[in-house]
């Protein structure tokens, strides 16, 4: 499952329970290490020392969502270019365009089935993958 240079993976979810579901998932069954933060402002204090490769951002939190948490994260050098996806229930035609406007590079739909997520991260991370190789 583990594709070459994706290994690490920040997760930013507020909700505790999709948090632990998301990280048993992506770490027992996708093979990943992944650090978990409960807040937009706990990400921008942690992503730099972690160096993910990939980032899943939920789009409704309170205080920092996901879009400002995004925003936040390109503003760090070493964060500028890595790859995001946003997790929502709120996945219509024009929410999921504005998301991809502002860089994300997918959505993967809440509720996520736990056993397909890390496909989907893989999918995602092949995507980013090849538009930077084309």
């Amino acid at each position: 499952m583990d594709q070459p240079g994706l290994s690490r993976i920040l997760y930013v979810e507020d909700d505790d329970d999709i948090r632990e579901i998301a990280q048993l998932a992506l770490e027992m069954v996708g093979g990943f290490n992944v650090l978990l933060c409960a807040s937009g402002e706990q990400a921008l204090e942690q992503a730099a020392a972690f160096a993910p490769d990939l980032i899943l951002l939920d789009v409704m939190m309170p205080g920092m969502d996901g879009p400002s948490t995004l925003v936040a994260l390109r503003q760090i050098p070493a964060l500028a270019h890595t790859p995001v996806a946003f997790m929502t229930a709120k996945i219509q035609p024009q929410e999921i365009a504005a998301y991809k406007a502002m860089g994300a590079l997918d959505v993967i739909a809440k509720p996520f089935d736990p056993i397909l997520l890390p496909e989907q991260v893989t999918a995602i991370w092949q995507t980013s993958h090849s538009q930077v190789i084309s």
